[in-house]
């Protein structure tokens, strides 16, 4: 397969470029007036060829959550993100009994070996009931080395990233212990002040850190008390952290996603979409692991409680790109790169999805002008087509 157009590959736009595929690799990328071979011509006017997304935050779509789910119902959830440009979905666990825990590692590390997930995200139960947000409080437990242990061996290795408060107890040993795994530490859902902050990320900076969809779940950043969020874009600042951004103008305004990018810059940025099962369907009630959810023009809060925290995300990736771009004022490049590449590194997985570079694998989105996408592409075979022969 042999695509030309506009392209994004190895951190460069090129106005006119040439992406050939074999079988589910990548095996050329470039400009095509590098290639000596014949090319075809270009696609569609307006249209860009940008590598397939990665999500690193995404708890379900399509009317089914990763919490709570059974095989089924996970797949066709990450099914409608890869349809929807998203190739590769780490799949968020909820706070819950250890017991319950265990029992979703377990099914969703069965789709890890099939190739559905790209790995598991535990986002709790280490974290802090003051900024639990929409996960069920009963189910936040203290930091507790034994039990991170059982539930990262009921990963089998497949656990990728775990969000934990910097205040809660055991906080070194549990990050310790996840990066001996090879596991992400993420912080996040704390309202640790920012020298304790400051602390958490001095001591887990030596490996791949992130910081849990930044500024939600999280003491607002105040002049005199800075707090967590102050901590993490200093850190991300210097290299040392990746920001997630749930930029849909519902977590975050959009001249704070411009802030970020402008301060850290995308290569320190991985936008997630924190999608749950209302993503992709209309307003209604739909499931976030125990609780029930309300979804009123998109956005979504816990049932029954008001105007309450929000509760995950209704929007897409490739939804969240076209915003940062339209909306925040991002360029194209930039806002790809921390949908792709950047998110990719985080997980370990740079050379193989998150680029459009020989050896990746071929994971690839046809968008518009508009942002849309026209085609995806996910290991070399097309799961959704809609351009012109």
């Amino acid at each position: 397969m042999i695509l030309r157009g506009r392209l994004i590959t190895g951190g460069r736009l090129l106005p006119d470029g040439v992406v050939e595929t074999v079988g589910d690799r990548v095996v050329w990328a470039g400009p095509a007036s590098e290639r000596k071979d014949p090319v075809p011509e270009p696609a569609e006017p307006g249209t860009t060829i940008i590598p397939g997304l990665v999500d690193v935050h995404c708890h379900g779509a399509g009317g089914f959550g990763f919490p709570e789910a059974d095989s089924e119902g996970s797949t066709a959830a990450a099914d409608h993100h890869r349809h929807n440009g998203t190739t590769s979905v780490v799949g968020s666990l909820v706070s819950a009994p250890p017991e319950i825990l265990r029992q979703r590692i377990d099914l969703l590390a069965s789709l890890v070996d099939d190739g559905t997930l790209a790995g598991i995200h535990l986002e709790g139960p280490f974290l802090s009931v003051l900024r639990c947000g929409a996960q069920d409080p009963a189910s936040i437990l203290d930091g507790d080395p034994a039990l991170l242990e059982s539930l990262l061996e009921s990963g089998r290795g497949h656990i990728r990233s775990m969000t934990i408060a910097p205040e809660t107890a055991h906080f070194a040993e549990l990050s310790t212990m996840l990066q001996t795994h090879g596991v992400v530490v993420s912080v996040g859902h704390t309202d640790a002040s920012n020298p304790t902050a400051t602390r958490s990320i001095a001591h887990s900076a030596h490996a791949p850190l992130s910081a849990t969809h930044l500024f939600n779940g999280m003491a607002p950043m105040h002049h005199r008390a800075p707090g967590a969020v102050a901590a993490c874009l200093s850190a991300a600042a210097r290299g040392q952290m990746v920001v997630e951004l749930v930029g849909d103008g519902v977590h975050l305004a959009d001249e704070t996603v411009s802030t970020v990018f402008d301060l850290v810059g995308p290569h320190q940025i991985a936008l997630v979409s924190d999608a749950m099962a209302a993503a992709g369907m209309p307003d209604g009630r739909y499931p976030l692991g125990p609780l029930d959810v309300d979804v009123v023009a998109g956005v979504a809060r816990l049932a029954g409680q008001g105007d309450t925290a929000i509760a995950g995300g209704t929007s897409r990736l490739m939804d969240i790109v076209r915003r940062t771009v339209i909306h925040a004022g991002v360029d194209l490049l930039s806002a790809v790169t921390a949908a792709t590449g950047t998110p990719a590194a985080l997980l370990g997985l740079t050379g193989k999805v998150g680029d459009l570079t020989p050896g990746c694998r071929a994971d690839l989105v046809v968008i518009d002008k508009e942002l849309f996408p026209r085609a995806v592409m996910a290991s070399g075979s097309w799961l959704t087509k809609t351009l012109e022969s």
